[in-house]
């Protein structure tokens, strides 16, 4: 009877294995389906969106954004809904609460999840809307927005950027996988008043809450942009026009440097300068020919 039931229990444990093989080999088809099936999804996005990033007519571009990323994200719901993936994209908060990071380590990893969040929602919810578009070398950057908002307890303008195109590369050190996106900026700022006389000047760097790579938060975030923000102090209030030069450069995997060029020529809003008597802090004083102060001036001679 022992030699029977050892005999039995042989048999379920054999059972039971060939169970959990077969369910450890279904469940690796179904994940490797499951990539296959995003990958086509990418593949079908960077087929159709090098005119988006060339296109020079920049009313022809708003015309076709809204289709675009509707296309895009309709092949995102479906992938995700065949692969019960659910509808909240927080995959990456969710890593972030079982790996156990830190408090405030994680509390700034969330923070910029919750900064690339906001702008894929725009996308997938079709109020992607830039205030400012121009293409350049392949390139696109868009000015998302340009609200006032206080930073340190002092009013600034936030200039929402968000940069189509940028060279990167796929990098494997041992098991780990790393995208390394090329994509630095200067950018100048040149303050006139109505006559087209120089106020002042500014001049920055990257800009802040820089994400170069929006799939490492959301696996999802169209491919090959780059997000950031730059936040401007308040102008003088004589300053009624502004031209902003965006340099962009971007090396690619060949080792050559792309240089793009963006300059956008606004007036500037009520909202933007400060009020009459106020002074602009942190300004330097440098000295000018005053031909360069003041075009007019040289125009006479």
């Amino acid at each position: 009877m022992k030699r029977y039931f050892g005999f039995i229990v042989l048999i379920v444990g054999i059972f039971l294995a060939a169970v959990m093989t077969y369910r450890s080999a279904s469940a690796r088809a179904q994940e490797a389906q499951r990539e296959a099936d995003f990958t086509r999804i990418q593949k079908d996005y960077l087929e159709r969106v090098g005119w988006m990033r060339t296109n020079p007519d920049e009313a022809s571009y708003r015309q076709e954004l809204p289709s675009f990323f509707k296309t895009y994200f309709e092949q995102v719901t479906s992938h995700r809904n065949r692969y019960k993936l659910g509808k909240e994209f927080n995959e990456y908060l969710a890593e972030l609460e079982k790996r156990g990071d830190k408090e405030e380590r994680a509390q700034d990893k969330k923070a910029f999840y919750e900064y690339t969040r906001k702008v894929f929602d725009q996308m997938r919810e079709g109020t992607y809307r830039p205030q400012w578009s121009a293409t350049d070398k392949g390139m696109r950057l868009d000015v998302l927005s340009s609200d006032v908002v206080m930073v340190l307890d002092r009013p600034q303008v936030r200039l929402q950027l968000v940069l189509w195109g940028a060279q990167r590369e796929e990098r494997t050190d041992g098991r780990l996988k790393k995208m390394v996106t090329s994509a630095s900026f200067k950018t100048q700022w040149k303050l006139t008043d109505e006559r087209g006389k120089l106020i002042g000047e500014m001049n920055g760097e990257d800009p802040s809450m820089k994400v170069d790579f929006p799939e490492r938060f959301i696996a999802e975030f169209p491919p090959q942009m780059v997000l950031g923000h730059y936040d401007m102090d308040l102008v003088p209030s004589e300053v009624k026009k502004m031209e902003i030069t965006f340099n962009v450069s971007s090396r690619t995997n060949s080792g050559s440097d792309v240089a793009a060029t963006y300059v956008w020529k606004l007036d500037v809003p009520s909202e933007w300068r400060l009020g009459a008597g106020q002074t602009w802090e942190g300004a330097e004083v440098t000295e000018r020919s005053e031909e360069e102060i003041d075009p007019s001036k040289a125009e006479k001679k």
